[in-house]
């Protein structure tokens, strides 16, 4: 092995030899699955073909790798389906930005020319996000690989249209939606992001009306108002049914200002008495809660905007406007006529459009709609009843807060890029809806041919395809072999940020279309942020770009950073520092692997398979170790399967780092040293025993890392001896086996080297707190009460000395280390104690450590009294301020007086 691990020359090549082997696939050459076994298989939720990917993406690809690794180790077949997402809008604002740099838009090009403008671009994108999921190790099947616009994916989409509206869901009507002005076309209401905004309360007399139809000047009826440029199109005011104040203006008429329209004053109870005046305006047309309002109360339709955000002919005077301009305007014109009373601050939520960020304007619009609260039903009965499941489970309420309140959902996008809506229309506008692919051969109400026809030039909301994406990948709805070996799928891996966006929807779409539930589990993650917990923004420039990471550290130092530390549903920090410590981890276990490679028994068989010595030639450690290392394949197995990944990579860390590295390494290597001095066959028997409990712990650890550093494992993996039942590559070998019959351990064993351990480590401990050079060797005085550290230590003696830098002598008695050794330096372990025996020189040294540190402390503590004493400071100081300084200054006083107990001591 190099000396040193080099990830951008290992992993490359590793990648490379699982491509050839053909092991990603369940059904691949070199696939091990045993198909008696339930499939397991996950679809990746597709990334935008917009670009490259983002350190969100790697934190999901990881999950799924690791969870798709497991599986495919523990036998099962495993399929995970890699996809992209064809992103309406989002795939048209990047395009449109670059054929602007051209001087070419979307309407001088033609929606024929630029689809095909799109092709291209996607081609390009698609390349890059591949490549990098390769990158990240990610071991997907390629050969399956989906996107939401293939050939598959739309029949599914117009297979799945046409049940809806046949079976009465989908359907055509006029209906207020949510519009973006800059990207012109309407959303979902998941796409309209609330956001807080200081904005003004506008308090605006309106004219009640006279018998002759002309506004009173002297009696008016305020009303309060966030939107000035909407009284354009306003068809009335309303008050509180119960509100005293207005009893006598209901029923009465008022003029709009500004626009010289009469409306009626209704009372409505959606009216808080409490908002502004009491009296609001009603402009139908312009506001969802106002157009339900008029729907009861029988009040007019008024749309005064445009499609790009202006003041249409309706707008009179203010017509070319922008809602801006026309605000302005208005407010302006308002005070000069003086019906402006006044204008205060208000704190209010806009709705903004997801991805242009423009405030988005409801409009009344024609548009294709889905009725989902049946759907919604069979979907949460899938949750009731236990076929699919939420982690954490906290997100179930989440689940049900939102399926319980549903709305019909506006599937018709005003785009181009994406599946058109399969309507056809006859010139009577008779409507038509089929899922072949050329199209119905006649109207479907009055047999007009296909030629008179025309298709609905809308396409669907992107959600919509991909809701169908567990099934549809699959081949749904052909009865394919996939489809019906591999579906229902096992988990749906996603950001908890999507869970109605994507996870509803395809339960939704699922239960009604295939009437199963698209997945067992839903595993849902957290956002990474950054270091300080903030999110990540290329305008706060704190986005960590996954290549670069994989350039300079790996691809299995990323992986491991995003999944050490992780918890199910909660934000997690990602920082340098993270990175680094799991490409420090790396390295160690590629340096362990170098040592123990180098110490491998001269007379040991080249073709020696993996195993375990006769008992009877293990030593304690050897006992300790795989014991230690059985507990830890049980706890990581129920930490990967009760999906508490963060939890699994900090046992094997701490397995492999502190039991393996830390202390068996060192344990054996002494070991290894008594038994080359020894020279005898016995001797050779227990070297060839430690090192195959080097190798058969190593195999282990390195089989219940692969799933999340799968790249460094594999490479590892290759160079050790393997069980003659295993395969070349580490992939497909099997998973470790909570209770292994080939490992027998003497648990008695096992706990006395564990205390001794413990003993060694408190020792250190002392060592270092009292300033004892790492490298000073010191007599000292060991006492075991009878048990199992007792019966362990001959054994152990001289590496117990070793790595505690003492020279031992156990001593009988406990009264011992009371007496002669009194003045020795006192540790205490719960198995144990041992008195390290100083010099007098130590002592000076140590006495005057102690003055040095006290002499410091107490400086801080007169200062800190001093400010105390100080009667300005305690009568203005903030009370917490005050309080933190007298705990800082009995802090002081506590560190002093324990500085001085061991001065006393030494």
């Amino acid at each position: 092995m190099a000396p040193v691990y080099r990830p951008a020359e290992v992993e490359p090549r590793i990648y490379r030899r699982w491509l050839e082997a053909d092991v990603f696939a369940p059904d691949g050459a070199g696939s091990r699955a045993d198909w008696s076994k339930a499939p397991f298989t996950i679809t990746q939720p597709p990334p935008n073909v917009t670009g490259a990917l983002h350190i969100g993406h790697a934190l999901t690809s990881t999950v799924e790798d690791l969870m798709i690794r497991r599986a495919r180790m523990q036998g099962y077949p495993t399929l995970w389906v890699p996809g992209l997402d064809h992103a309406s809008i989002a795939a048209q604002v990047v395009l449109d930005r670059i054929i602007a740099v051209d001087g070419e838009t979307r309407a001088s090009l033609g929606r024929e020319r630029y689809l095909e403008r799109m092709w291209v671009f996607i081609d390009e994108t698609r390349d890059i996000i591949l490549d990098q999921e390769r990158r990240l190790g990610l071991s997907a099947d390629w050969g399956r690989l989906r996107f939401t616009m293939d050939e598959g994916s739309a029949k599914a989409v117009r297979v799945a249209f046409k049940k809806l509206y046949d079976d009465g869901l989908a359907y055509r009507g006029e209906k207020l939606v949510n519009w973006c002005p800059g990207d012109q076309t309407s959303l979902s209401d998941l796409e309209v992001v609330a956001t807080p905004t200081d904005g003004t309360l506008w308090y605006v007399r309106y004219h009640f009306v006279g018998d002759d139809g002309r506004p009173d000047p002297d009696d008016t009826i305020t009303v309060a108002t966030t939107r000035p440029e909407t009284i354009l199109g306003d068809t009335g005011v309303a008050v509180n049914p119960d509100d005293d104040r207005y009893r006598d203006a209901v029923g009465r008429s008022v003029m709009i200002p500004l626009i010289d329209r009469i409306v009626p004053v209704i009372a409505d109870p959606v009216v808080k008495t409490d908002f502004g005046s009491g009296a609001v305006k009603i402009t139908p047309a312009h506001d969802a809660e106002d157009f339900a309002t008029g729907q009861r109360n029988g009040l007019g339709i008024i749309d005064v905007m445009t499609d790009d955000g202006h003041i249409n002919e309706r707008g009179g005077s203010y017509a070319g406007l922008t809602r801006e301009e026309a605000r302005t305007r208005i407010v302006a014109d308002l005070e000069a006529r003086g019906d402006l009373v006044k204008a205060v601050a208000h704190q209010m939520i806009l709705g903004r459009c997801q991805r242009s960020d423009d405030i988005v304007e409801p409009r009344l619009k024609t548009q294709w709609f889905i009725n989902v609260k049946p759907m919604a039903e069979r979907a949460m009965a899938a949750v009731r009843e236990g076929r699919t499941t939420f982690v954490p489970d906290r997100f179930t309420k989440v689940f049900f807060d939102w399926m319980e309140n549903i709305h019909d959902w506006n599937v018709s996008r005003q785009l181009w890029w994406g599946h058109r809506i399969p309507a056809w229309y006859c010139p009577d506008e008779h409507v038509t809806v089929s899922d072949a692919a050329e199209g119905p051969d006649q109207c479907a109400v009055c047999a007009r041919s296909r030629t008179d026809l025309r298709q609905e030039e809308e396409i669907f909301d992107t959600w919509f395809s991909s809701g169908l994406w567990p099934f549809s990948t699959l081949g749904w709805p052909d009865e394919t072999s996939d489809y019906k070996r591999l579906y229902p799928t096992s988990v749906m891996e996603t950001g908890y940020d999507i869970i109605f966006f994507w996870v509803a929807r395809m339960m939704m779409l699922g239960e009604w279309l295939t009437g199963r539930e698209p997945f067992h589990t839903v595993y849902l993650h957290g956002m990474i942020r950054d270091p300080y917990g903030g999110k990540m923004s290329k305008t706060k420039g704190n986005v960590v770009d996954p290549l670069s990471v994989i350039y300079e550290t790996g691809a299995d130092a990323l992986r491991f950073a995003l999944i050490h530390g992780s918890a199910a549903g909660a934000d997690s920090r990602l920082g340098p520092s993270r990175v680094e410590g799991a490409r420090n981890f790396a390295n160690k276990i590629w340096n362990a692997t170098r040592f123990v490679l180098s110490v491998r028994p001269a007379d040991m068989p080249a073709d020696a398979p993996l195993g375990i010595a006769e008992t009877n030639l293990l030593g304690p450690a050897e006992h300790w170790i795989l014991d230690r290392c059985q507990q830890s394949v049980v706890a990581v197995e129920k930490a990967y399967a009760e999906f508490e990944f963060g939890e699994a990579a900090r046992l094997l860390y701490d397995a492999i780092w502190s039991d393996y590295c830390d202390w068996y390494l060192e344990l054996a290597k002494i070991g290894l040293n008594e038994s080359a001095a020894s020279g005898d066959a016995e001797a050779g028997a227990r070297k060839r025993a430690i090192w195959s409990t080097l190798t058969w712990v190593l195999d282990r650890y390195l089989r219940l890392l692969h799933p999340i550093m799968p790249l460094v494992t594999e490479e590892i993996w290759g160079r050790l001896p393997h069980l003659r039942t295993d395969p070349d590559l580490l992939i497909v070998a099997r998973w470790p086996e909570s209770s292994d019959a080939d490992v027998k351990v003497d648990s008695r064993v096992s706990d006395g080297v564990a205390q001794l351990i413990e003993l060694v480590g408190a020792m250190r401990a002392a060592r270092a707190e009292s300033g004892i050079e790492a490298a000073d060797w010191l007599p000292a005085l060991i006492w075991l009460p009878q048990g199992p550290a007792r019966d362990a230590y001959p054994a152990l003696e001289t590496a117990l000395g070793r790595l505690a830098r003492v020279r031992p002598t156990r001593v009988d008695g406990r009264e011992t280390l009371d007496g002669e050794a009194s003045t020795g330096l006192a540790v205490i372990s719960p198995t144990g104690e041992a008195r390290l025996l100083r010099s007098d020189a130590d002592r000076e040294r140590e006495r005057g450590r102690l003055e040095k540190e006290l002499r410091a402390v107490e400086s801080q503590l007169a200062a800190a009294e001093a400010r105390l004493s100080d009667h300005a400071f305690v009568a203005r100081a903030p009370e917490n301020v005050v309080e933190h300084a007298r705990r800082r200054a009995g802090e002081l006083r506590e560190q002093a007086e324990a500085l001085r107990a061991r001065m006393r001591e030494a």
